[in-house]
């Protein structure tokens, strides 16, 4: 477990913002969460805001019931069109929540949105999905790897689609935990080069690799498949076309399979759309744990909040 003290009141914006050991802690956490039904008087008296300026399924009610499951309120906010920042500033909105809540949770277009809330905010505030990042995403996929693969040492992963914010915070978490990763994407859709440089200085006191193909059979020799939409919520530069040769399907899961130790699973973070980014047969086979994937928001998600409100 995480010592209480390391967590406590911090922001987390990105999977940056935790240290190796802070996201192995909170996998294990995790776990223990998992395994034993959550006290729910653990946050009780937690006032929690949620904000979402994105529709949202397994964000929001991976949120709700976790915080309703340790005892605490979660409020929802459902900006729909209006943005934060638009209506009032986003320094406004920071420091009227600060005065009612414990934290904020955000889920916005603009990675920037959540910098602010933070510089205002004296109450943590929680990355829930930004252009940039999705760390909340990134600790619930670390856990289901560790539930089936037993650990991340000489483990390899393969993340096939576009290098967008769901890439970021998995090659960041991937090579805090010794994780080795390839993103295969379309040539000039790899992940950002800083955060490319990020993970490859944690790989290096990890033991890991992090490395960047361009063409599908990159994805060989890998102990899991992960897939993500070829063009994310809000992105006007992509387009489908680009991402045809990277679909994952049977054809594909074989390679991966060549010189890989055992058959590879397969993960998407939902929603999915099939025949596009993943075909039926493997998102629906028996090589998928996305709905592991799913249910395990709840629990990173409990992991993290509990240690960041001083309760753990």
């Amino acid at each position: 477990m995480i010592r209480q003290s390391t967590l406590v009141g911090r922001d987390v914006l990105s999977v940056a913002d935790l240290s190796a050991d802070e996201i192995a802690g909170l996998v294990t956490a995790a776990i223990k969460l998992k395994a034993t039904p959550s006290d729910r008087r653990t946050l009780s008296g937690i006032g929690v805001a949620l904000l979402f300026e994105k529709p949202s399924l397994r964000t929001r009610a991976s949120f709700e019931f976790g915080l309703a499951g340790l005892g605490a309120h979660p409020a929802v906010f459902e900006l729909g069109p209006s943005r934060i920042g638009e209506r009032e500033s986003v320094k406004d909105y920071a420091m009227n929540l600060e005065r009612w809540c414990d934290a904020i949770v955000a889920r916005v277009f603009d990675h920037d949105v959540l910098v602010q809330l933070a510089k205002h905010a004296t109450v943590p505030v929680v990355n829930a999905l930004s252009d940039l990042e999705h760390p909340c995403q990134a600790l619930a996929d670390l856990l289901t790897i560790r539930e089936h693969l037993g650990g991340f040492t000489g483990k390899r992963l393969a993340y096939v689609g576009d290098g967008n914010n769901v890439c970021h915070s998995l090659i960041l978490a991937a090579a805090s935990v010794g994780l080795s990763v390839t993103a295969v994407t379309p040539d000039g859709r790899g992940p950002s080069p800083d955060i490319l440089d990020a993970a490859r200085s944690r790989a290096n006191q990890t033991g890991a690799s992090v490395r960047v193909g361009h063409e599908p059979d990159a994805v060989r020799g890998h102990d899991v498949v992960y897939t993500d939409a070829w063009v994310s919520m809000g992105d006007d530069t992509a387009r489908a076309e680009w991402f045809e040769p990277f679909r994952v399907d049977p054809t594909l899961m074989a390679v991966a399979a060549d010189g890989a130790k055992h058959d590879p699973v397969f993960m998407h973070c939902l929603p999915a759309t099939r025949g596009r980014e993943v075909s039926s047969e493997v998102i629906d086979g028996p090589a998928s744990v996305v709905y592991d994937q799913a249910e395990n928001r709840l629990h990173a998600q409990n992991a993290l909040m509990v240690a960041l409100l001083g309760r753990g």
